[in-house]
């Protein structure tokens, strides 16, 4: 183990070559700070994501139109023969239907294209599979009229309309006018938070020329048979539809599948930008190890000195281990903590611009992974000129000039 007195010796010269030091530090936590803010913002996806998977959604399905398109409009739908034919199959509790439209809102001599949802309240399996639950007001009740629940947004100022509403408000949507009785919990998202929702009977009244059928079904499922309910909804369906296997104009869905997707796509994108870091690091590793050859050749006399004096092999080769794995700790350090600003303040912005769910998480795991990933760089950059340093023959080390 290294001496006390040889980490002041160490300290000592660091701060004597500091401007290089510094170069040496600012090089390493360059990559440490990319590296944080993006596993920081991964990390808090995945929370995001498990907060659904642990909450009301584990148990729900959705079945939609497959294609990019969802089944928005009247290009595809569900009928009511098909919606009891879900309810009807192994496996399934309940099931319900959603419609979904593109909506016009009007208020404050402003208009605004929205998504407006309508489904049976009675049966909110649409509201627990996007964990929606009442910040303000109340929820809906079946049958009711001229009565809306709208997203979160829609009550801050300007994020939406210039004058942001309040609950009793009178909104006119598709031409007619409706009260605000509530209004959900942020959801993270922009679309989500200026959705619309409101009942069955209200959304037929808002589009009287179209024979609405449901765009979605969503279904609460047994959990402990999840992959076999879902073979089982896929083939009922395919039987009333009158499809053939693999021809289906729908696909079901469960969250799980969606998180596994989800989880997928994320590792890939967090993979890559890690590997872009990662090249940074190593760079800087290339530094370090210039910088400590650089300080071997400069103290090649001390060096000398030293072990004339009595230092054994594995003194010199400490002292100068010491100090490539301390430059790799303090920049892991100023990394972690400019990592951790940036990325609050990140948060914040995306928070304000609509984005909640984009919020880094910061697990004391992640500082300590971070600082120690930083200072086996500095040890591993370092290792080589230490051991050379080890090496110095101390009568040529007192001749050198």
């Amino acid at each position: 183990m290294i001496s006390s007195e040889s980490i002041k010796y160490s300290l000592n010269n660091l701060k004597q070559r500091r401007v290089r030091s510094i170069f040496t530090i600012l090089s390493i936590f360059i990559g440490i700070t990319t590296i944080f803010i993006f596993i920081s913002y991964g990390l808090g996806l995945y929370d995001y994501a498990n907060t659904f998977l642990s909450e009301s959604s584990a148990d729900k399905v959705m079945i939609m139109a497959k294609g990019s398109t969802g089944g928005l409009g009247d290009t595809f739908s569900f009928s009511d023969d098909e919606l009891e034919t879900v309810r009807k199959t192994s496996g399934v509790y309940d099931a319900t239907g959603a419609y979904a439209r593109a909506a016009q809102i009007e208020s404050q001599n402003k208009i605004k294209y929205v998504m407006i949802m309508g489904s049976d309240p009675e049966k909110p399996l649409l509201e627990e599979l996007s964990n929606l639950k009442i910040y303000r007001g109340r929820m809906l009740t079946s049958g009711e009229l001229d009565k809306v629940v709208l997203g979160y947004n829609y009550q801050i100022d300007t994020k939406i309309f210039p004058k942001g509403f309040e609950l009793n408000d009178i909104v006119e949507i598709q031409g007619k006018k409706a009260r605000i009785i509530g209004f959900y919990e942020e959801v993270g998202n922009l679309q989500d938070d200026s959705n619309i929702y409101v009942t069955e009977e209200f959304m037929k009244e808002l589009y009287p020329e179209e024979n609405l059928s449901y765009n979605y079904i969503v279904a609460r499922v047994d959990v402990e048979n999840l992959d076999k309910t879902v073979q089982n909804i896929e083939k009922e369906l395919r039987k009333e539809r009158g499809q053939e296997e693999g021809k289906e104009d729908f696909f079901v869905q469960s969250f799980e599948d969606l998180f596994e997707t989800y989880a997928s796509v994320l590792n890939i994108i967090i993979g890559f930008v890690i590997a872009i870091a990662l090249i940074s690091v190593v760079v800087s590793g290339v530094n370090t190890a210039n910088t400590m050859i650089t300080s071997v050749i400069e103290r090649k006399k001390e060096i000398g000195i030293m072990k004339s004096i009595g230092s054994r092999n594995s003194n010199i080769l400490g002292i100068f281990l010491f100090e490539s794995s301390f430059l790799g700790f303090v920049a892991g350090v100023i990394g972690c903590v400019i990592g951790w600003a940036l990325s609050s303040l990140g948060g914040l912005i995306l928070k304000n611009l609509g984005y909640g769910f984009l919020q880094p998480s910061f697990p004391i795991l992640l500082f300590v992974g971070c600082i120690a990933f930083a200072t086996l760089t500095g040890a591993i950059s370092g290792a080589a000129p230490a051991y050379r340093a080890s090496r110095v023959n101390p009568v040529d080390a007192l001749r050198y000039e």
